[in-house]
């Protein structure tokens, strides 16, 4: 028999909209997610800790990006970006290898994208040359940051529901990868007007591709666990000698072919039906 003192874990409690809806309490402050195990739902306390490590990781790499790029030390800033595009593309990987997906580990990787591939690429640009245009500078900054954070919105509301061959606009990683690349390209470069307007096209262009309506390849349709021909290796072995002989130029070129491809792509379809 209960009473009106009894305190439930699924009390109910009134909602915005004045309905009763069930909130669970936990004092100790632990996360507490669902799961179905045979078909049934069950609670469980706490989260997984190999995905979440290598997202507090990509975290930590584009944390110090930002600090690098205010301390002048601009090579080290892009590389913490692209260290950061490795851990993010692990920690979804392993999560799915070890069945550690979790709802947690979904809006834990988001924040953590939005801060390395939003927030970090956006102040090392503006540190190493965007801050010399005063408040036209922080304008074509803030383009890029509000584009990233619009593209991860987009795209976690997207799952699900688009083909899982093309992204709706540039991936933030990608766009975080042209900013990086350009920096590690020519930080050593003595500032000019030409460098800047670079900069300027690739911070402010990569944010608007990000919340555009192209279509890109995700590449998530190859097999990569298929038998191929033994050449195949030898393509690999010479792809990373290349990246070896000059990172930053090899990186940014890659990256900067890769965002242009979409608009590309629409351009040769728009032709092709003025054609027809």
């Amino acid at each position: 028999m209960t009473t009106k003192n009894d305190k439930s874990e699924h009390e109910l409690k009134p909602d915005a909209s004045g309905c009763d809806e069930p909130v669970h309490e936990h004092a100790d402050g632990e996360v507490v997610e669902e799961e179905l195990v045979g078909g049934a739902p069950v609670r469980r306390k706490g989260i997984y800790l190999l995905p979440n490590a290598l997202t507090t990781a990509s975290l930590f790499s584009g944390f110090y990006a930002i600090v690098s790029a205010a301390n002048g030390m601009f090579e080290n800033a892009a590389i913490a970006i692209f260290v950061s595009m490795i851990l993010d593309g692990l920690d979804g990987r392993v999560a799915r290898m070890t069945n550690t997906q979790s709802k947690f580990g979904e809006e834990y990787d988001s924040l953590a994208d939005m801060v390395a591939f939003g927030v970090a690429p956006g102040l090392v640009a503006f540190f190493w040359s965007l801050n010399s245009l005063d408040q036209f500078g922080w304008a074509v900054t803030f383009i890029y940051v509000a584009g990233a954070a619009l593209r991860l919105a987009r795209f976690n509301t997207q799952i699900g529901s688009v083909d899982k061959k093309f992204f709706v606009g540039l991936p933030s990683p990608s766009a975080a990868a042209c900013v990086a690349g350009l920096v590690w390209c020519f930080h050593a470069y003595e500032p000019a007007g030409w460098l800047t307007a670079l900069t300027i096209v690739v911070v402010g262009g990569t944010g608007v591709l990000m919340v555009s309506n192209v279509l890109y390849r995700s590449f998530k349709d190859l097999d990569l666990r298929g038998r191929v021909p033994f050449a195949a290796i030898l393509l690999v072995v010479l792809i990373f000698v290349v990246v070896a002989l000059d990172p930053g130029t090899v990186l940014f070129s890659g990256f900067l072919v890769y965002a242009l491809s979409g608009p590309v792509r629409v351009l040769l379809r728009r032709a092709r039906r003025s054609s027809r």
